[in-house]
């Protein structure tokens, strides 16, 4: 898996870096070049934009300010009217970590995590480049992402939708990204400012974190997508030391207006207003998706002197700002292009496949070669569906998706053995016939426009058994009623809104909803009433049993066993608005493995999963391929690393936990979830893999980890003095028959004359190389002074770290193959 990060050097040596100070940069390091001109004219308010703030009424600039209903609504998140008597056009702003989500199809790019696993910035550019020119296409100017707070627990629902628990790495991904989303003219909008790291009770929660962690940790991503000129920013829902995120004035205004020079516009994540003068005091410019507190009650406070009108118009004047330098304003835009659906597939197969990361390879078994490749057992319920994205507002409606089952077989050709088997069922089989008492048709009930259907009667369990009822629906939700228990009681807020990508969607499109519950043998009490609604409804109601599920696992087996290698497809399905339980897969799915594994060694378990998973039965395996959710062309990506047409390319931007209890906000209520209402950072600087370096403990898999179907080779390493940091070089050679990738990292240790708390170590970079077989390249990292200095809080500034300083190179933070020292001198 890993070497111990004491072992294997090759090359000691040491540099000073003397004659001249080290500046520390005020910028986190972007890549790739400027924007289109349009999206990059002028900083600050310029003679059109005064103008129209004198010709506004209070009226007129209070609409800029908040959320409207679009009356010719496209499917997206918001809108804001404009002004169109001073040629103010209005404002459409779409969700879209992952593809843009409105009503029409859009491409489904792989999740961000996804993304992130290339290590590769020019990779996001154009992953941003897919997102701006379907935006505009299809009628939006405001893209609601990327998001970039940092994956702190492994159990935060929307850990698929951002980076990395790196802050550099992150930081580096945002910012290519918001440059491809911006050169196509469409407005970026990085979130959720800041350390909204969970979502449960993500609307109240208190994060209470000191000065060093914040600036160190959750705020270089930010600070990077400023400097790559962001045009919006999204406040977070969350509180962050006892003021909520969205009327803060440290983080609007000390930090993100006067620190890093901001000069676009900060909007509310939806409903995330609490109150008027303190958040528009405090640095506020937009409420969504409405205009609870920037509405009437705004117009109130300015008319009756609570709130002074020049705040109003340094809003308006923000938000105006950011329209003119996209040309909003003047008819300066380009025409809204057309899609490329063809173009955007092509990228979002590259990222697929370039995220693709392999974590175990036991004795070669992939990729499928020889009789591997011409009989194959394909089992899991994600092998026969395409897993496209999470849920929520990530969630986006491709033109296609394959199944991986269907490429596996085309890629596996004619003559080749393909079986398929469910393993774990999601949907449930119909309850049988003579179960309930009196009988109706329990296959599905048609409900006509206008009408009720209900049942009142019993349901007979033949034997004691954990029984999971899923209701599937296409109008209103059925209430369902066993024994005085409603199963499916519609949730309040947003939960029922933000829908999972796999689990809450038949095949066929009907909703579905699922309840677990051990049943006693004998009769239960059943009511069933359904609405038919405006426009009727099809509704059925199924189950998942004991008894049903060893079926699946039988026949999975007897599959598996028949075949010469097996594919197993395991899920775990995350969404907005809900974080996970558990690091372990869901329902029953380590047991399928376990038994499929027995039955077949030759198995390889392909995880469409949000984030870091535990895997008891990982030693049972001969492989496991992470593909995250791959979005529209994951099925293709896929069948193209499992059967070695690309190497795996991806290494994990997260440290994967052995189980729920060794993690950095394991067995401490107030690190996760929090305790009253308030969440502690107490870990400090030491997320990710900083606290497992920390803590002397090994991850299952450690940060950076990912295999090659080819194997490589470090040396040569030498350290100079760069302007602003530190030149790493050494060289990389594939050692193997075959080319592959490899994502070359540097590590930076602690500075010895700094008394704040620092890691053990920290990435200063990395590159990531595609070598032929045999190939040698020298490689140089720049190691900036940021990444060399600490956040002084009594400073309120960063302070470069000198002395001497350890650097490591290797292929993961675990796998550190050369090491060598570096004097840092002001």
């Amino acid at each position: 898996m890993s070497h111990a990060a004491s072992d294997g050097f090759s090359r000691r040596s040491t540099l000073r870096l003397l004659g001249g100070a080290i500046a520390v940069a005020t910028a986190a390091a972007g890549t790739g070049s400027a924007p289109f001109a349009y999206a990059e004219s002028r900083s600050g308010a310029g003679p059109r934009v005064e103008g129209l703030i004198g010709k506004l009424t209070l009226d007129e600039k209070i609409s800029l300010l908040h959320g409207a209903t679009d009356p010719d609504s496209l499917g997206q998140a918001g809108y804001v009217p404009g002004v169109p008597r001073l040629g103010i056009p209005p404002l459409r702003l779409a969700d879209g970590p992952a593809g843009v989500r409105v009503t029409q199809h859009a491409t489904a790019l792989p999740a961000p995590v996804l993304l992130a696993s290339a290590f590769d910035p020019g990779l996001a550019r154009r992953y941003g480049q897919v997102i701006g020119r379907e935006g505009r296409a299809l009628g939006q100017d405001v893209l609601l992402s990327p998001m970039v707070n940092l994956i702190r627990t492994p159990y935060a629902g929307r850990n698929f939708e951002t980076f990395s628990e790196d802050p550099l790495l992150a930081g580096d991904l945002v910012a290519a990204e918001i440059r491809g989303i911006q050169g196509e003219g469409l407005i970026a909008t990085v979130k959720h400012f800041a350390l909204n790291n969970q979502e449960k009770d993500r609307m109240s929660i208190d994060v209470r974190v000191d000065e060093q962690t914040m600036h160190e940790v959750e705020l270089r991503g930010f600070e990077a997508a400023i400097a790559a000129r962001s045009g919006a920013v999204m406040g977070a829902y969350n509180k962050v030391n006892g003021t909520f995120a969205c009327e803060n004035k440290t983080l609007l205004t000390d930090v993100l207006r006067d620190r890093w020079g901001f000069d676009g516009w900060v909007m509310t994540d939806w409903f995330a207003a609490h109150s008027t003068a303190a958040a528009l005091t405090a640095g506020l410019d937009m409420e969504m998706p409405d205009g609870t507190y920037f509405g009437s009650a705004l117009k109130s406070a300015v008319q009756n002197g609570s709130v002074s009108g020049t705040y109003v118009d340094r809003a308006v004047r923000r938000v105006l700002t950011v329209m003119d330098r996209f040309g909003l304003l003047d008819g300066s835009a380009p025409p809204r292009p057309g899609r490329a659906p063809k173009a955007g597939a092509a990228v979002a197969l590259e990222v697929a496949k370039a995220g693709a990361t392999l974590l175990r390879n036991d004795g070669h078994a992939l990729p499928l070669t020889g009789a591997a490749a011409r009989s194959i057992a394909v089992v899991g319920p994600t092998g026969s569906l395409p897993f496209v994205s999470g849920g929520g507002s990530a969630h986006v409606v491709p033109d296609r998706a394959d199944s991986p089952l269907d490429a596996i077989k085309s890629r596996a050709g004619r003559g080749a053995r393909v079986s398929y088997s469910l393993g774990e069922d999601l949907f449930g089989k119909p309850i049988p016939a003579g179960a309930p008492s009196p009988a109706f048709n329990t296959e599905a009930q048609a409900v006509a426009a206008g009408r009720t259907w209900t049942y009142d009667g019993t349901l007979t369990v033949a034997d004691a058994d954990e029984w999971t009822f899923v209701i599937h629906y296409s109008g209103e939700r059925p209430k369902v009623v066993l024994d005085g228990e409603d199963l499916f009681p519609v949730a309040p807020g947003l939960g029922e809104y933000f829908s999972g990508g796999l689990v809450s969607a038949a095949p066929d499109g009907l909703s579905v909803r699922r309840k677990t519950l051990d049943l006693a043998k004998g009769a239960h009490q059943l009511r069933i009433t359904a609405k038919g609604g405006s426009g009727g409804q099809l509704f059925r109601l199924r189950r998942i049993t004991g008894a049903t599920r060893a079926q699946d696992v039988a026949e999975a087996v007897k599959a598996a066993r028949a075949a010469h290698s097996a594919v197993l497809f395991a899920y775990e399905d995350a969404t907005e608005g809900l974080d996970r339980t558990t690091i372990a897969l869901p329902g029953h799915q380590a047991r399928l493995i376990e038994a499929v594994t027995a039955a077949n060694p030759r198995t390889t378990v392909v995880l469409n999963t949000s984030s870091s998973t535990s895997m008891p039965w990982l030693d049972r395996t001969a492989a496991v391929l992470q593909m995250y959710y791959p979005g529209q062309e994951g099925a293709a990506a896929t069948a193209a690393v499992l059967f070695g047409d690309c190497d795996p390319g991806g290494r994990l931007t997260q440290s994967f936990a052995v189980d729920d209890e060794h993690h950095p906000v394991a067995g401490n209520p107030r690190r996760y979830p929090g305790v009253d209402g308030t969440e502690e950072y107490s870990e400090g600087i030491h997320a990710g893999y900083r606290w497992y370096d920390a803590e002397g403990m090994r991850p299952l898999f450690p940060f950076g980890h990912g295999l090659s179907y080819t194997s490589f080779a470090y040396d040569d390493l030498r350290v100079r003095r760069a302007h602003h940091g530190l030149d790493v070089t050494f060289t990389v050679r594939n050692t193997g028959r075959r080319d592959g990738i490899e994502v070359a990292q540097v590590y930076v240790g602690r500075s010895p004359h700094l008394q704040l708390d620092q890691a053990v170590r920290v990435l200063g970079g990395y590159r990531r190389l595609a070598l032929r077989a045999g190939e040698r390249r020298q490689v140089t990292v720049r190691v900036s002074a940021r990444t060399l200095s600490s956040w002084d809080a009594k400073r309120h500034d960063w302070v470069l770290g000198t002395g001497h300083r350890t650097l490591w190179v290797g292929a993961s933070s675990r796998d550190l193959r050369l090491k060598t020292t570096a004097e840092v001198s002001a």
